[in-house]
């Protein structure tokens, strides 16, 4: 009904390009226009002036001699003011635009290692947006912004670098494991010379107060009792500590010990034999 009456409708952010008999006229902005069409007016196209997107993909070689698929998202637009140029001086934009992309990436990856692309991506992006920036500008176009949003190595490859990362994670926990392991026995042995020192103190202790403890009691008896001599309460006193003995064996349930002689008849012996046994075991040799 508008074609008839001559009028023509325009869409936000969209422009459509008016021509007179096959002639570039005026570029009509959103609303309503007239379009004369009986005296040779025309609508030759719609032009968009949105944001679009166009993921590129490209498969090149590193400098380390790896295949890798490198995958970049332009985003671009048509320019309000140029937009005789963006409709009459290209025919596919997007073809454009990728081979664009295409020579880019494949004259700045090459230069550069595996590890190198990963961590340079950003770079890589820059170059391709000012590349792109200084061609498109000339039919109409702004590259807003180009972003390299994945680098895909060969399956082989990637498992491969997933193999050797696993590896040196596995060196480290094993250097990390043995460095435990070497603590824990120098604290080992730490704890078991310091526990050592410790028990030849006690037994050190221990044996100078029994040797304090015998002396006094030969002593002590000796005075309350008149007539006897040190032998006779050393004597008496290795039997005491033998009848300890025998009862601690006695009592214990699960003792292992067997003290010998242990009959009656032998007591009378037990102070002959221990004097014997130290005696000889003081004489000179």
């Amino acid at each position: 009904m508008g074609n008839l009456l001559g009028c023509v409708k325009v869409d936000q952010s969209t422009v459509v390009i008016k021509e007179s008999f096959g002639k570039f006229n005026e570029v009509l902005q959103p609303g309503c226009h007239c379009m004369p069409w009986y005296l040779g007016s025309q609508v030759a196209g719609h032009l968009t002036l949105r944001l679009q997107q166009l993921d590129v993909r490209c498969e090149t070689k590193t400098k380390d001699n790896v295949f890798v698929n490198v995958v970049a998202s332009v985003q671009y637009r048509a320019l309000a003011d140029k937009a005789s140029d963006a409709f009459y001086k290209l025919t596919n934009t997007r073809s454009q635009i990728q081979a664009y992309v295409f020579d880019v990436i494949r004259a700045s990856v090459p230069k550069l290692l595996l590890d190198d692309v990963f961590e340079q991506k950003n770079e890589i992006a820059r170059a391709v947006e000012e590349e792109l920036e200084k061609a498109m500008s000339a039919y109409g176009y702004e590259i807003v912004q180009t972003l390299i949003v994945d680098i895909e190595p060969d399956e082989h490859v990637k498992r491969a670098m997933n193999e050797i990362n696993a590896a040196a994670r596995m060196r480290l926990a094993a250097n990390e494991k043995a460095e435990a392991e070497k603590i824990i026995q120098i604290k080992r042995a730490e704890g078991e010379a310091e526990s050592k020192y410790l028990a030849g103190l006690g037994i050190a202790r221990q044996r100078q107060a029994i040797v304090d403890g015998l002396r006094d009691s030969v002593l002590g008896f000796s005075d309350n009792v008149p007539g006897t001599s040190a032998k006779d309460v050393l004597d008496m006193v290795l039997i005491t500590q033998y009848f300890d003995t025998m009862k601690e064996i006695g009592a214990a349930s699960k003792s292992s010990a067997v003290f010998i002689p242990h009959g009656p008849g032998a007591v009378r012996d037990i102070a002959t034999q221990i004097r014997d046994g130290l005696l000889q075991a003081s004489a000179p040799q």
